[in-house]
């Protein structure tokens, strides 16, 4: 059933575009499933970044961003950023983005791939909620 909602709520006009940061993780993925019901009830419009390491190819991910928003009848932007180890990071290329692209919200998931099972929310995550003058949901 794709239901389809005019944004008429206050909740359309604060949150009208939205970045997700995907790495592959599960949490990062369930962080577009919310962006994604967001679009669908409010007319959001949802951008999904992947940054990526030199070298590193982006295409797995990029398939399984794919796979997940198929069948919901949504325009969703698909965006890919190399970082540099030298002179920015993973967290620097997400902000960089946040503030080029002029977005409402930043829905992220809380642990990336992150090996350390005892943190609650990674690095990355740390530092756009700390870095970012955008809303930020994190997702856990």
């Amino acid at each position: 059933m794709d239901m389809k909602f005019e944004p008429t709520y206050r909740i359309s006009f604060l949150f009208r575009r939205i970045l997700v940061p995907v790495d592959g993780s599960e949490s990062s993925l369930r962080a577009l499933d919310i962006a994604l019901d967001f679009a669908q009830r409010y007319g959001s419009r949802v951008t999904v970044l992947h940054v990526h390491a030199p070298g590193e190819d982006p295409k797995p991910i990029e398939n399984a961003i794919r796979k997940r928003i198929e069948g919901r009848g949504l325009n969703v932007t698909i965006k890919t950023r190399e970082y540099k180890p030298h002179a920015s990071s993973i967290a620097s290329e997400i902000l960089s983005e946040v503030v080029e692209g002029g977005y409402d919200l930043i829905v992220l998931g809380a642990r990336g791939s992150t090996a350390n099972e005892d943190l609650m929310i990674g690095s990355v995550a740390l530092s756009i909620v700390v870095n970012s003058a955008t809303s930020v949901m994190v997702v856990r």
